[in-house]
């Protein structure tokens, strides 16, 4: 070696070996750097879920309870909220990282609709499909099935008394609200604005597990809910099913795991670790053999609070209506199966479209922007690449409802909104 040039570390990176090097480790895995590798594991490791008490919580529960969040880095806990609007409350503040949510929530805590503090929020996983149900009060038994223009003779009569007819739903821009709205339209009844304006009936905000106490003690004629709330008030005989919410639309969207925008950005290996997490719980979820020990797992007092066999039945798609009519459904809740998880982006814009229909919001919503903002598909697509599942991708097929009106994600949405003979559109 030339004394008057030592081969240091230092002269090696002086005098440009840098590129030797650079070659020796051009073969190591992706994200080492120099002589140690990036870390791949979650930025926020300790992560709070939130979930209210509805058998759709599924999949964060048992990614829990079987250590598949663990298995991704992830150090969860998850907590009960009281309502959904408690739910908001505490993932804007920071209490929770992310929450099991009503697909309409997102949507409108992004636009800041309903008086919600405007604070944007992306759905990059859609949880479930199918699965809640509408329930009557047994005053209507043997009168009023599936149909609800059977309901419209009991409604106007109420409305002309002065005491028009109470219906609950969960939360006024979510999924349980929508369901309820286009049943009672589709039977001519107007469940009125936002604000309530133009109804013939009244419609409230109850949270899921108080709908059966609710209506046991008289001040609800029929309900929105997911089970096993509409299973559960026909085990103690207060009302009966009149429709699964797959008998309005087949396997439509339902509940999403959602994060702030802002939570989001700042953590992105952290986001696509829990979706990891929640595609293997949502895998073993729709395996049938499964699903007794998932009634069992989430009938917890901690979770759901019910017993398990209310919640088993109709996950196994054993359907009991409550007044005689029974039936095996294969359009029972899924969790993984058709594609179920991929965050459609038709979805928010059929959102938007009910959101203008009832007057939620003034003028033509931004469709393309807000559904773009709010359904992360490009997140849904990494975290899935990185674990080598292969999904169904983009669905843009036109979707026909039980009234028989078709949406089309590609067609004129502010046409579709407008087009309904029952609506309070604002201009």
């Amino acid at each position: 070696m030339n004394p008057a040039s030592p081969l240091t570390r230092r002269s090696i990176l002086r005098t440009g070996a840098t590129a030797s090097l650079g070659a020796l480790f051009s073969g190591l895995p992706q994200g080492w750097v120099g002589s140690a590798y990036a870390d791949d594991s979650p930025e926020s490791p300790d992560m709070k879920f939130g979930m209210i008490a509805l058998t759709d919580c599924s999949s964060i529960v048992v990614a829990h309870e079987k250590g598949l969040f663990k298995k991704y880095g992830i150090n969860s806990t998850v907590s009960k909220g009281a309502s959904w609007a408690a739910i908001r409350d505490s993932i804007n503040n920071g209490d929770i990282q992310a929450t099991h949510m009503l697909l309409g929530m997102p949507i409108a805590s992004t636009m800041g609709l309903g008086g919600a503090p405007k604070k944007p929020m992306i759905a990059p996983w859609i949880i479930n499909r199918n699965g809640q149900a509408i329930t009557l009060a047994n005053t209507f038994k043997g009168k009023v099935t599936d149909d609800p223009k059977a309901l419209k003779p009991f409604v106007d009569e109420a409305k002309a008394k002065g005491n028009p007819l109470t219906f609950a739903m969960t939360f006024p821009p979510g999924t349980h609200a929508m369901w309820m709205r286009y049943y009672l339209a589709a039977g001519g009844i107007n469940p009125g604005d936002a604000a309530g304006a133009g109804a013939d009936v009244s419609l409230i905000t109850v949270p899921p597990p108080q709908m059966v106490a609710n209506m046991k003690v008289g001040k609800m004629d029929g309900f929105c809910v997911g089970e096993p709330w509409n299973a559960k008030t026909i085990a103690e005989d207060i009302g009966y099913t009149s429709i699964a919410t797959q008998g309005i639309w087949k396997d439509h969207p339902e509940k999403v795991c959602v994060f702030t925008e802002e939570f989001a950005a700042k953590n992105p290996k952290t986001v696509k670790a829990v979706l990891k997490a929640l595609h293997d719980a949502s895998v073993w979820l729709d395996k049938m053999e499964n699903r007794e020990e998932q009634a069992n797992i989430v009938s917890a007092a901690t979770y759901i609070n019910c017993p398990p066999e209310a919640i088993l039945g109709r996950l196994q798609g054993k359907y009991n209506m409550g007044d005689g009519r029974k039936f095996k459904d294969p359009n029972y809740m899924i969790f993984s199966d058709r594609n179920c998880n991929y965050p459609q982006a038709k979805y928010a814009k059929w959102w938007l479209t009910q959101l203008r229909r009832w007057g939620f919001v003034d003028g033509a919503p931004d469709y393309e922007g807000v559904a773009k903002q709010v359904m992360r598909s490009d997140i849904y697509e990494e975290a899935m690449k990185e674990i080598g599942y292969v999904h169904g991708g983009v669905d843009e097929k036109p979707e026909t409802l039980f009234d028989g009106v078709t949406f089309d994600p590609k067609a004129d949405l502010e046409a579709y909104a407008a087009a309904f003979a029952v609506k309070t559109l604002k201009s």
